[in-house]
């Protein structure tokens, strides 16, 4: 049986493109002698649909679209995934599904078991879970079809109460059909491979495992769909952050015509699960990660040019780099804004990095718009010693001028804002916490520095002197992030384990780290919630990042 995994990346709501790019990889599949072919969950609508799944217009298109797609599932099988009417007479009104189709129909549906409510996953506000586990058979095969979240309830803590396979295996089946919308963090490539091969020891026959590719919004989904063959060796890996349609044969005794990749004692047995921060793990795929977020977003939305503050820092430079490489340098302007308080040498890297770069970039001399709104507030003011008031007034400026540009031209500006500062506050609201995207919004300043030494690992495109120099927001003479924050190489720690791995202070302080910083940190981090609130979508790398996946009260009390 030669069977096609289509790895697409699909535009949310968008009936007529996914249903035609469905099509395309159908025919093409069929051209090649193909029997079964498998989509993404949710590859007609795209996921995650949200709320739109709550309008009954947007479950009539889905339907319409499977129509479509069946007419040209004759000779194959098609998975294809979509939100499903709930025809029985108690719980949610809609299904997680996987429709099978072959000659023209509708063989069976199939609806998902396990449906996620913690990160970024809220499932079952919408669906409910699957009545029943059936296996379907096609062409002298029994096929157990699973969704997503299915599959990984195994190991010492599963999360729910039922394993769906479980059932089915009462039915003898041949094949795992797992069609998921997982999204990318990077620690996930590494887990998805555990996990399947994991079930393939337990079940005893080969996975084939499509995963969803594309960004949409925060989430990234990274593809790397794979296929296990029945003694759990990886048979076929499809590439992370692209499309791709591929095949393999699979024989009648659960054996794959092609090279194994990673034999299954080299398949990882358990999910990475690093105990502190760890800047340069997976740093391609961060980097590749929010390459395709920025592309995504600007295609998904229908823009084409963005803009961003360029002051000579590394978070900044990154940005400008990142979205570069994602947009085309003649469709990112750098906008350099000296205040009294910038340096001449972070003017001139910020100038020889887009020199270095090939994009057009602007100097606006801030010094005049300062001066002007220290003198409508001096009245109010009063002569009081400077103090935050002033240091903000510029980082509002800037913000202002940027937006100016943005609605004069039509561009959407980029947040430059790394992690670090977004979780203790270290950010100005409405001056450089301004933007329509957050690319640096989950990276640690450990991380962001990673990504600078990735970009620069076959010729220098970051200057030297960017990487090296103390970091400063440059508001006030001498200025150096360090004033008002600890060294990053303890603070990214500390945050990580309060945010990423949910440590309470005992916890932290218990590892070793000084008391009272510890106390002081992660004051900051509750007391700015409110800041966090109002920013722009983050694009998501890690396994826990501010936005939808992280949800606390803006006046919660606890460890303030």
């Amino acid at each position: 049986m030669k069977i096609f995994l289509a790895q697409q990346n699909y535009h949310i709501g968008n009936f007529e493109f996914n249903t035609n790019k469905i099509i395309e990889a159908i025919e093409a599949a069929k051209a090649q002698g193909g029997d079964l072919i498998l989509f993404s969950e949710m590859s007609v609508c795209g996921y995650p649909a949200r709320d739109f799944v709550e309008f009954n217009d947007f479950i009539g298109k889905c339907q319409n679209a499977i129509q479509r797609i069946k007419a040209h599932a004759d000779t194959i099988g098609v998975l294809i995934g979509s939100p499903a009417r709930n025809l029985h007479s108690k719980g949610k009104s809609l299904f997680n599904a996987a429709y099978f189709l072959f000659e023209n129909e509708i063989k069976a549906e199939v609806h998902k078991t396990l449906l996620p409510t913690y990160d970024v996953f809220d499932e079952y506000r919408y669906f409910e879970p699957a009545y029943e586990w059936n296996v379907v058979s096609f062409k002298g095969k029994k096929l157990a079809i699973t969704i997503c979240e299915d599959i990984w309830n195994l190991g010492d803590s599963p999360l729910y109460r039922i394993c769906p396979m479980d059932h089915m295996m009462e039915q003898h089946p041949d094949i795992m059909l797992n069609i998921s919308a997982s999204p990318f963090d990077y620690t996930h490539d590494e887990d998805r491979k555990s996990v399947i091969k994991a079930n393939v020891l337990k079940y005893k026959i080969p996975m084939f495992y499509c995963n969803a590719v594309g960004s949409q919004t925060e989430i990234v989904f990274d593809g790397a769909s794979l296929i296990f063959d029945k003694d759990a060796n990886l048979c076929k890996a499809l590439p992370m952050f692209e499309e791709s349609l591929e095949s393999v044969i699979l024989n009648n005794d659960g054996s794959i015509q092609c090279n194994i990749i990673e034999p299954a004692n080299r398949v990882p047995d358990k999910e990475l699960n690093p105990t502190t921060l760890e800047p340069q793990l997976n740093i391609e795929q961060v980097y590749n990660a929010l390459v395709m977020g920025i592309k995504d977003y600007f295609s998904k939305m229908g823009f084409t040019k963005a803009i961003l503050g360029s002051s000579g820092g590394i978070d900044s430079a990154v940005t400008l780099a990142l979205a570069c490489k994602a947009l085309g340098k003649e469709n990112v302007r750098a906008i350099l804004m000296p205040s009294p308080y910038s340096t001449e040498h972070s003017v001139n890297d910020a100038i020889e990095l887009s020199k270095n770069l090939g994009n057009p970039y602007d100097t606006i001399q801030i010094n005049d718009v300062y001066e002007s709104f220290l003198k409508t507030l001096d009245p109010i003011f009063k002569g009081l010693p400077f103090s935050l008031a002033e240091e903000n007034i510029q980082s509002r400026s800037r913000g202002n001028l940027l937006m100016a540009i943005s609605n004069k031209f039509g561009y959407i500006l980029l947040n430059t804002s790394n992690k670090s500062e977004l979780a203790t506050g270290y950010g100005t609201l409405y001056g450089d916490m301004a933007g329509g995207l957050g690319v640096l919004g989950d990276c640690y300043k450990l991380q962001v520095y990673e990504l600078a030494k990735y970009i620069n690992r076959n010729r220098v495109i970051i200057p030297i002197n960017i990487i090296e120099k103390a970091p400063s927001a440059e508001l006030r003479p001498n200025q150096k992030d360090s004033d008002s924050l600890p060294d990053y190489t303890v603070l990214d720690q500390i945050l990580y384990q309060y945010i990423e791995k949910r440590q309470g202070p005992a916890e932290i302080k218990a590892m070793g780290f000084d008391a009272a910083l510890v106390d002081r940190t992660l004051k900051m981090v509750n007391t700015n919630e409110y800041k966090r609130n109002q920013f722009c979508p983050i694009i998501r790398i890690s396994p826990k990042a501010f936005g939808v996946g992280r949800r606390v009260p803006i006046v919660g009390k606890y460890l303030s």
